[in-house]
Formats: C-alpha cells, sequence, structure tokens
C-alpha cells in the first residue's frame, strides 16, 4: 500500500502542476512550484504543498488556487484514471523557507570563523 501511496502521490503532483501551468494566471514575476503531495491513506484527501517565490506573495497564490480548486479539481478528476481520486486541499509550504533560513544562518556562521 506504501508504494501505491507514493505514486498518487507523485502522479498527482506531476498532473495538477500541468494543470496549474495550463489553467491558473498568476501575478507577474510571481513563481510557483507544488514542491509535494501528502496524500491520506484512504486516498480521501491530498494536500498540495505550494511553494512561491517571492516568498511575501504566497498569501495571494493560494487564495487564487482555493478560488479556482473546484476547477481544478474536476480536471485533475478528468486526467487521473482512478476509481477515487483524493480531494484536494492546497497548503503552503514552509520547510522550504525554513531551509533557506538555516542556509543563511550556516552562511553567517562560516563568515564569523573566518
Amino acid at each position: 500500500m506504501r508504494k501505491r501511496l507514493l505514486r498518487v502521490n507523485r502522479l498527482i503532483k506531476e498532473e495538477l502542476g500541468k494543470i496549474i501551468l495550463k489553467e491558473v494566471e498568476f501575478e507577474r514575476e510571481v513563481l510557483v512550484t507544488i514542491t509535494r503531495v501528502e496524500s491520506t491513506p484512504n486516498l480521501e484527501e491530498a494536500k498540495i504543498f505550494v511553494s512561491t517565490f517571492p516568498e511575501g506573495k504566497s498569501e495571494k497564490v493560494l487564495k487564487l488556487l482555493n478560488a479556482q480548486i473546484y476547477h481544478l479539481q474536476q480536471k485533475l478528476n478528468q486526467k487521473l484514471k482512478m476509481e477515487n481520486v483524493p480531494k484536494i486541499k492546497f497548503v503552503e509550504e514552509k520547510k522550504v523557507a525554513e531551509a533557506g533560513r538555516i542556509e543563511k544562518i550556516l552562511e553567517e556562521l562560516k563568515k564569523s570563523e573566518k
């Protein structure tokens, strides 16, 4: 079951990325990336983790995606050949920002050692 869940997550990430690229128009100079997908074991729900650059635009991006969630869900349902497609839910990715902060701290430590 674990392998199937991983394959479903990867498939949702790929297909939803293509759909968003074609169907959703973001502000200029905003980069939106689906970083990962986490489905529940029963495949009822899938959290779609979204990273934005610049980070200050993430709230607007999430509002835009959530405003179009039903349309995106329908497109995903049409693309995936599954009996039950998980219900999607967009979530802001926090791990990327945390990794950036850690990297910045490490750089400062290197500079202070010299």
